[in-house]
């Protein structure tokens, strides 16, 4: 089996064009030549325009809305490059839906993250390249290697040089989940941390009930691994502007934004959201006090030690 691809070939399907756009452009290349098409009935057509016998392929595509097409585009770009006897192809999904089914929770469901590691594997994908799972242990539903990337290694140091100048700043956990993530930054930046006690009543409907940790005269940033219906920060922003924080921040790597997250952030109390790119963010949902990084860079570092068989985690720190 070929291991090692002769050269690098970035390929884009249709999720986040943009974001495949700026790796290539970091990397000094162009990106594939390919097309994908609909047949009448919503069938998906990939049509590849150049040669990647023995290359080392890169296909970038998060599992954003329209997640089901977006999921099979990728499935069907790796099985047309398999067949085209590519050296290696690496699936490049900076946003991997269906993580959020990682487990039973109750009789009878669905491990949907472990089926689609499947379907990758099975479609031809030799490795996958990806970034802040919802659910770390996702890397073990598959059977190739998997390169976990963080986005702290570009929300970090943007708070880092924004902050530089204050000593009041505290990162904020916005449930019992994210105490881990929320103690990484903490320690990046060297600040104190915060934890919002939440209870849901019901389904969808999020209550804030207490805030471990002292938020009084603080600058706070609350750190997730992604923002869906943005339920749950807008309250908690609420919650720390009555408990006496300064500034109220949002930070998260994936910017789901389904449902009524938009107007939830216009309404939440919140001087900025700073988001990554992993989703391409359409221009109705595009916020003054949204700020959009790019991962770009980051991703692009990934795919060229992946190609010269260096070592990747030096990027995870």
């Amino acid at each position: 089996m070929i291991t090692h691809g002769k050269d690098i070939k970035i390929f884009a399907a249709n999720s986040n064009p943009q974001l495949a756009k700026d790796i290539a452009n970091i990397l000094g290349v162009d990106v594939g030549q390919s097309i994908i098409n609909h047949f009448s009935d919503g069938e998906i057509a990939v049509n590849i325009y150049e040669t990647v016998r023995g290359s080392d392929v890169f296909v970038v595509q998060s599992t954003s809305n329209p997640v089901n097409d977006n999921l099979m585009e990728l499935l069907i770009m790796i099985d047309a490059f398999k067949r085209a006897s590519a050296g290696r192809i690496t699936a490049v999904i900076p946003y991997f839906g269906y993580a959020r089914q990682d487990r039973k929770a109750k009789a009878r469901d669905p491990i949907s993250a472990k089926l689609v590691a499947d379907l990758l594997t099975a479609a031809g994908a030799d490795r996958l390249l990806t970034m802040d799972l919802h659910a770390p242990q996702i890397q073990g539903f598959f059977n190739i290697p998997v390169d976990h990337l963080l986005g702290s290694a570009v929300l970090c140091p943007y708070f880092a040089e924004k902050y530089a100048d204050y000593d009041n700043l505290c990162i904020v956990s916005p449930d019992l989940g994210s105490v881990t993530r929320a103690r990484f930054y903490a320690d990046k930046l060297d600040c104190p941390i915060a934890i919002i006690d939440k209870r849901r009543p019901k389904a969808n409907v999020c209550e804030v009930m207490n805030i471990i940790g002292d938020v009084k005269d603080k600058h706070v940033i609350m750190i997730d691994d992604m923002i869906d219906t943005a339920g749950t920060i807008a309250n908690a922003a609420k919650a720390l502007k009555d408990r006496g924080a300064i500034t109220v921040n949002a930070a998260c790597t994936h910017a789901v934004f389904s449902g009524p997250a938009i107007e939830r952030l216009e309404q939440a109390p919140f001087d900025e959201v700073v988001i990554l790119d992993t989703i391409a963010l359409p221009e109705e949902k595009k916020l003054d006090k949204v700020k959009i990084l790019s991962v770009a860079p980051v991703f692009a570092e990934a795919i060229d030690r992946i190609y010269e068989d260096l070592s990747v985690s030096t990027l995870f720190v």
